[in-house]
């Protein structure tokens, strides 16, 4: 255990609680051997030196993983919380105190304080920023503009988060390369999918302890991570409705042997509604009042604008906690709703967020995506880059190796036909 310096700056609950922490990273670990291959030969070439990054993401035992990748890359980060729920302050105690990480996140933090924590990162100077959800460098676009000549690039993995750097091009306000970690397809086939349909489903369970079996559980959007979050409700025997304004995804919806209504038909019938579109009141108060009396509503994407919770307080004549992240608002009607997690991510406001197996793919694309801006500073144009498609392949090999899997590769004579016109029947 290194000693913290007196100097570090932090923002912690508890860093007595850093014992507990190092255990739970360490675990973590077992489950990430390509983010371990990529810390050990960033300790060796040092890409980040004399680098200031910032990292605004979900403090898990997998996001450990990446800062301690990024300082044995050299790096000097600064890591806060992405959002106010999904802090794990252990695990913000141990990078304190186990690694001289400065890290300013605690679970439960007020709007003010996160966004305190926003403009510590942003005193940091950062050349790099890693945003989960863009607010960091939406902050530093609309507040601190005399800081973009710091600005290498970022990198961003939330489908939110792009829709916002996307928005900020149009605008032409993003005047540096932006790497698109969420598209990759080591990311959002695997994290988006597998990683948002369990561990959304964990953190209904432990937030409610209800039966999924036989209810009317309610995936409003069918992007990856609807899709994922559909697959493992279906799985635990729930009756499962999809919403959609995409005409694409809502025939893939019922090609996948799910029932697709729109909002206001599933209102009614949902006995549990689970928000994954990344926009804003997806369920507003016209649908509270037809919902059933006890109908539980949460949200797995990132922000909780997705339920409109200031429509639903209007209607409430009391609003009590009757579970930990488990909130009963009783209407004027009689009726109640139950909100999880103040609408905020349920899977890691009740839950641990993504399994590690899962965020080492992302975490690797989000290491190599750092690497890949310095390597290309001064050559990158303003805007949104994709992962270069020989990261995304290597990514999923080491994968793969670390899985004991082996997969066939081409003959000659096959990559001959695939390079050819000439040959048919």
């Amino acid at each position: 255990m290194t000693a913290t310096s007196p100097r570090l700056k932090h923002e912690v609950k508890d860093l007595g609680l850093a014992a507990l922490g190092r255990q739970r990273i360490e675990w973590a670990g077992r489950e990430m051997p390509v983010l371990r291959q990529i810390r050990d030969r960033f300790a060796q070439e040092k890409p980040f030196a004399g680098i200031r990054l910032v990292a605004c993401c979900h403090v898990t035992t997998e996001t450990a993983h990446l800062a301690i990748a990024l300082k044995a890359g050299g790096a000097d980060a600064v890591l806060i919380a992405s959002n106010p729920l999904s802090t794990q302050d252990d695990v913000a105690a141990s990078l304190v105190a186990d690694h001289e990480i400065p890290v300013f996140a605690i679970k439960g933090e007020d709007n003010e304080t996160y966004n305190r924590h926003v403009q510590i990162a942003l005193d940091h100077r950062p050349n790099i920023i890693i945003d989960d959800g863009c607010d960091v460098v939406a902050s530093l676009v609309q507040k601190r503009q005399h800081q973009l000549a710091d600005i290498i690039g970022t990198t961003e993995e939330t489908t939110t988060g792009i829709v916002r750097l996307r928005a900020m091009f149009r605008d032409g306000v993003l005047t540096f390369p932006a790497v698109n970690v969420n598209d990759a397809d080591t990311k959002h086939f695997f994290d988006n999918r597998y990683g948002t349909g369990q561990s959304t489903l964990d953190g209904i369970i432990r937030a409610t302890n209800v039966l999924l079996a036989g209810k009317n559980v309610v995936v409003v959007g069918y992007g990856w991570c609807g899709k994922g979050t559909a697959l493992r409700a279906r799985g635990l025997g729930a009756n499962v409705i999809v919403t959609e304004i995409d005409p694409i995804r809502a025939i893939e919806a019922v090609m996948d042997g799910f029932r697709v209504l729109p909002m206001e038909q599933a209102a009614p019938q949902g006995d549990l509604f689970i928000t994954v579109t990344g926009n804003k009141h997806v369920i507003r108060g016209e649908h509270f009042d037809v919902m059933k009396d006890g109908a539980i509503v949460c949200n797995s994407g990132h922000f909780d604008i997705e339920l409109d919770l200031v429509a639903l307080g209007s209607k409430a004549k009391e609003v009590k906690t009757v579970r930990p992240f488990t909130q009963e608002y009783r209407l004027q009607s009689g009726k109640s709703v139950v909100v999880l997690g103040e609408g905020r991510l349920i899977n890691l406001a009740a839950a641990e967020g993504h399994p590690s197996a899962v965020m080492d793919m992302s975490f690797a694309n989000q290491a190599l995506g750092c690497e890949y801006l310095v390597k290309n500073k001064g050559n990158l144009e303003p805007g949104i880059h994709s992962i270069p498609t020989e990261v995304d392949q290597d990514i999923a090999r080491l994968k793969l190796q670390a899985m004991g899997i082996k997969i066939d590769t081409l003959t000659p004579d096959q990559i001959e036909y695939t390079n050819s016109w000439t040959s048919g029947t």
